[in-house]
């Protein structure tokens, strides 16, 4: 009985240690975190979507991945709306081409809207953070990218889950958008003092390097997104690139 039981732990143990070996080294662990809350209409939406889409596929993009030392990064993308609404769009996935690049913005083409509720950053932030343990990917920098058209109005504080992601050595950058055109009859986010690209300066980004860019309406979310990405790629490659705050 103890032989076998023996045998049966050194089994696991063994398999375990294999999987470890076999797990993939990538620069960059990527959480793209997209506000769906109430505020941001259907055509908003979809300008949103299509942007990550095209931004993943980007040259650019791809030159940048290149560059690294493994020359691949590990994405996934989830949408957020209220406290309970988090979702994976588009779980862990290497980019390390453009085929794959190709098949992880024909997923974000294909899935359908997740959500349109209250906006709670800080529980994005908690969902995203916990998600980085199902990467099954090692190495590279481990960033949240949050993109979003409003304050935090549900939901925990969002300075609380920021600095529970950077004790977990988890960078957020940001993604804001002045949405002068919310959803037809939503009444909820103000501009906070300063403006949203400061709200989330102040209270919702952190971690070494980070940083803000703000556009001013969906339009431009696509061509905003890609030079984000761009940004935080290359600094995860080494480069010494600054973004637009």
């Amino acid at each position: 009985m103890r032989i076998a039981l023996f045998t049966v732990l050194f089994a696991a143990s063994m398999s375990t240690t294999i999987q470890l070996a076999r797990a993939e080294v990538v620069d960059l662990q990527l959480i793209l975190a997209a506000d769906v809350s109430i505020s941001v209409d259907n055509e908003e939406f979809r300008l949103q979507r299509e942007g990550y889409a095209s931004a993943i596929t980007d040259p650019r993009v791809l030159e940048a991945i290149q560059a690294g030392p493994h020359h691949a990064i590990a994405v996934s993308f989830i949408e957020w709306s209220g406290p309970k609404a988090q979702r994976v769009v588009a779980d862990w996935m290497v980019i390390d081409d453009g085929e794959t690049a190709t098949v992880f913005a024909n997923i974000l083409r294909k899935a359908p809207r997740s959500f349109a509720d209250a906006t709670a950053i800080g529980s994005a932030i908690d969902f995203a953070v916990q998600h980085f343990a199902q990467s099954g990917f090692e190495g590279g920098r481990r960033v949240i990218d949050v993109s979003g058209d409003g304050d935090n109005n549900s939901g925990r504080p969002v300075e609380y889950s920021r600095d529970d992601a950077v004790k977990a050595k988890v960078t957020i950058n940001g993604l804001t958008i002045v949405n002068e055109h919310p959803a037809p009859g939503f009444i909820g986010h103000v501009q906070p003092v300063g403006g949203i690209g400061e709200y989330y300066r102040t209270r919702v980004i952190g971690g070494p390097g980070s940083f803000v860019l703000s556009i001013d309406s969906f339009d431009s979310f696509a061509q905003a997104i890609t030079k984000k990405l761009v940004a935080e790629i290359a600094s995860s490659a080494g480069a010494n690139t600054v973004a637009s705050r």
